[in-house]
């Protein structure tokens, strides 16, 4: 029991260490299920965080890079787009380019760590 155990605690660090870097995301339905509101802005000058959407959760390895998993247990983070930027905590812009994603307002950083 305590071997299983053991081994259970170190996976789970294992994970959650290799995972910490990754922006690995899922989108809910509510705002209530959400570790974050986002708003999705016209322009990357008006967005906190450029985001640009990878095909694989193994490309989603520097800020600004989502991968959109179909489980929100597979996710770092739960996100909710609302309508309106005042009710958002955070405001993106989705670029074309990987290249364009990163952060424009670090302050905001703490939300995905």
């Amino acid at each position: 029991m305590m071997k299983k155990l053991l081994l259970t605690t170190i996976c789970l660090l294992i994970i959650t260490t290799f995972g910490a870097f990754a922006q690995t995301v899922f989108k809910v339905g509510s705002k209530y299920d959400a570790d974050i509101k986002v708003f999705a802005v016209n322009s990357k000058y008006d967005a906190d965080l450029v985001v640009y959407e990878v095909k694989s959760k193994y490309d989603a390895d520097k800020d600004g890079r989502w991968f959109f998993t179909n489980s929100k247990y597979n996710a770092k983070k739960k996100v909710f787009f609302v309508k309106s930027k005042y009710d958002a905590d955070l405001k993106v812009y989705f670029a074309s380019s990987k290249y364009d994603a990163g952060w424009r307002n670090r302050s905001k950083q703490h939300l995905l760590k």
